[in-house]
């Protein structure tokens, strides 16, 4: 049995390290799971607290891993595990039942897993952390008080660290699909052979005290302004494969509305996008901004401001384009704000937090260089 528990014991510990930390890479995308979740149960009113919230968990489960292992007051730690494991699990079955959650984020973008993927891991979590908890009087601490404390006071700090750097300079490992070196034109096509879901939209009316359900080809024959409208949410009636474009939704339009997605993208010449979702705190990267901006005037490479905030960002800046993008797709492409994508037609050459502007002037230096000598 001690070696049965001392398996389970690194078993859970490593998966619970693990998925701390590679959501700790990123922990914007883990608030914005979380969103995902409180706008399907309409929670809205969360979403300012979700970052904490992410962060918090991913202490919190980085910091249980390394007590499991060592064994480190398990009576607290078994029980606060169990309890983890019993929400992170009803969180899965929510998203594999109701079909409303195409991914937890159980081990955030770089390595998704499906609806059911995640709740059989969980299940299977869920079993060895209950013998824990059973057997946790067995278990014995292999650190003395003090080094266990310094240990995980060293995991908690750095954690902690390691995501406000994140948040501010970009996550160390870039999993999405507008990472560096990625052609975002072929990120957008659909894969071959794939089947999209296929999805019926449904109304909730309330008529004379009764609650009404009906899709939109089969509206009652008396439907009238008596109908009082509740909600409506789509029912889903075939299973596509689930292969998709990875990239959907990006769009960039000119202040005219026009689509100018292709022209953009397709451009022989070097440019940079800078992506930000809004205007809220540009004193912090105006001037780094303006320099930028300038140097590239100078060497000849266009600058376009993509952001969601269009009207302030018209307002707030000059001498630079404005193209509008949906802000989920700028939140997406661009955990800071701004992001400066140096772009070779549709191709990530770079991807540079706004913190690290004097990164951007050097790129630029080195690509005018290699211009030069082509």
């Amino acid at each position: 049995m001690k070696n049965l528990l001392l398996i389970i014991r690194w078993t859970v510990g490593l998966l619970f390290i693990f998925s701390g930390l590679i959501k700790a890479n990123d922990p914007l995308g883990l608030s914005y799971k979380m969103q995902e979740f409180f706008e399907a149960w309409s929670w809205n009113g969360l979403h300012d607290y979700t970052l904490v919230m992410a962060m918090m968990m991913n202490i919190f489960e980085v910091l249980a891993g390394v007590a499991v292992i060592i064994g480190w007051r398990m009576k607290l730690f078994s029980w606060l595990l169990l309890l983890l494991i019993i929400f992170f699990t009803f969180l899965t079955g929510y998203a594999l039942f109701s079909g409303k959650i195409k991914t937890c984020g159980c081990f955030g973008d770089c390595l998704p897993l499906t609806p059911a993927q995640s709740f059989a891991k969980d299940i299977f979590l869920w079993v060895l952390i209950l013998v824990l908890c059973i057997y946790r009087n067995r278990i014995q601490p292999s650190l003395r008080p003090a080094a266990a404390f310094i240990l995980l006071l060293l995991v908690t700090t750095a954690t902690t660290a390691g995501q406000f750097y994140v948040i501010k300079h970009l996550p160390v490992i870039d999993c999405l699909p507008y990472k560096e070196g990625n052609n975002l034109t072929e990120q957008m096509q659909t894969p071959a052979g794939a089947v999209a879901d296929s999805f019926s939209i449904v109304f909730t009316y309330k008529k004379n005290g009764k609650q009404l359900e009906f899709d939109q080809a089969h509206f009652p024959a008396d439907f009238d302004s008596t109908y009082e409208y509740l909600a409506r949410h789509d029912r889903l009636l075939k299973k596509g494969n689930g292969l998709q474009a990875k990239i959907v939704d990006f769009s960039l339009k000119n202040m005219n509305g026009v689509d100018t997605t292709a022209a953009i993208l397709g451009q022989d010449s070097l440019y940079i996008l800078v992506m930000a979702t809004d205007m809220n705190r540009i004193e912090e990267w105006r001037i780094a901004f303006e320099n930028i901006v300038s140097t590239a005037q100078n060497k000849k490479i266009p600058v376009f401001f993509v952001t969601a905030d269009a009207e302030n960002a018209v307002r707030l800046l000059r001498d630079v384009p404005i193209l509008t993008c949906d802000a989920t797709v700028i939140k997406t492409a661009a955990r800071a704000t701004p992001t400066y994508f140096l772009m070779q037609q549709a191709t990530v050459i770079a991807k540079i937090s706004y913190a690290d502007s004097h990164i951007v002037l050097q790129q630029m230096s080195n690509i005018t260089v290699r211009r030069k000598g082509t």
